[in-house]
């Protein structure tokens, strides 16, 4: 009878699962993703197309984090939740089988006490209170289970939604590509020479060297005020989804260094200028890939290396948060393949790496300095 009422105290002490709503974040990821739909319709129509086309795609990079995340709260907490249930069926078994030797047919001195009469009756009231709180325990275990089935469904609904705004944002950044290339009201600052420019790349040996040659490559500068920025230092806004792969100074893999960060994206992110900027400089370079030279004020370069799909040209002033391109991995990792979000909180799925390096007077900062890392990547 001790060892009775020690399993079942021990399996009352067992605080209730907690309701933890893990499909709330999944179902508001879904709202996001329909209100990104909803924008997508309208951007045709839509006075500023670039403007509207971009703001779509973020929403969709958002609402399209968020479900993964959401997708991964649910399938963390219904493991959970089969686990703690596995768990209190092999104890309720020991329970019931203990409680089914107890057969009513047996002989009255079977139910004594060793303790006589007081143990006897104290026994009796204990086996009278653990039926009903049996019971009380087994409808939480049916809710629990309910709860199981509920969020293999939300699952189930949420993959079909997530599917769904794949395809749509790689309508919207289909369509905001051919809106970039039509695009002919952003202003120019200067005219690129290209022999000049190809002069450059070909004696550059470092990015230094190219930083400092830059002024040189720009004919008939017409100048430009730019915004104050001192006051933004700091705050900048990062200028893709992501997260920080690697700091200033923190040696890669081959043990090289560099001045700049690296910022781990999903494939087909999209890079927008943290400032009003002029185009220093947009092509290939080096060993970088495709790069995109901001200045947002003279002396001043943001680097942006490692894009796949880039917009503009040399010399065009461009405001804050203007479309600078889109990272590549598409093909392989969006369009082709099934949605999923296996690797998602461990940036597995982050496939794509854009190099950030912020110059003063040629002298590289911390870009961590500069840009704000309270963003959700």
């Amino acid at each position: 009878m001790k060892w009775v009422a020690a399993v079942f105290l021990g399996l009352w002490a067992l605080p209730a699962l907690a309701q933890d709503d893990a499909g709330a974040l999944a179902r508001a990821a879904g709202g996001q993703l329909e209100a990104a739909s909803v924008r997508l319709s309208e951007a045709d129509s839509a006075r500023d197309r670039v403007r509207a086309l971009t703001e779509t795609v973020h929403a969709y990079e958002a609402g399209l984090s968020a479900m993964r995340s959401g997708l991964r709260r649910a399938s963390i907490r219904e493991a959970q939740l089969r686990g703690q249930l596995q768990a209190r069926d092999a104890e309720i078994a020991q329970l019931v089988a203990v409680l089914q030797t107890l057969s009513p047919g047996q002989s009255p001195t079977a139910f004594l006490h060793p303790d006589g009469p007081n143990g006897t009756a104290r026994a009796g009231m204990l086996l009278a209170e653990l039926t009903p709180a049996l019971n009380q325990r087994a409808a939480q275990l049916r809710q629990d289970l309910d709860d199981v089935e509920s969020l293999r469904v939300l699952q189930e609904q949420a993959a079909v939604q997530l599917q769904t705004g794949l395809t749509e944002v790689q309508t919207a950044r289909s369509e905001l590509n051919q809106a970039m290339a039509e695009r002919t009201d952003l202003p120019q600052r200067f005219v690129e020479d290209p022999v000049r420019t190809a002069i450059l790349i070909a004696s550059a040996e470092t990015l230094d060297a190219f930083s400092s040659g830059l002024a040189n490559i720009a004919e008939d500068d017409a100048g430009w005020t730019p915004p104050e920025i001192d006051d933004l230092i700091g705050e900048f806004p990062m200028p893709a989804r992501g997260v920080i792969l690697r700091r200033a100074g923190e040696p890669d893999a081959a043990g090289i260094t560099r001045p700049g960060i690296l910022l781990a994206t999903r494939p087909g992110t999209l890079v927008t200028s943290p400032t009003a900027a002029t185009l220093r400089y947009v092509g290939p370079l080096l060993d970088f890939g495709t790069v995109t030279i901001l200045e947002p004020r003279p002396g001043t370069l943001i680097v942006l290396a490692g894009l796949d799909v880039s917009y503009g040209s040399s010399g065009q002033i461009i405001s804050a948060g203007t479309p600078l391109g889109l990272m590549g991995g598409l093909p392989a990792q969006d369009a082709a393949m099934p949605a999923s979000t296996g690797g998602e909180g461990g940036g597995a799925d982050r496939s794509e790496t854009l190099y950030i390096e912020v110059r003063e007077n040629n002298v590289p900062m911390d870009p961590l300095t500069w840009f704000s890392t309270e963003q959700d990547g």
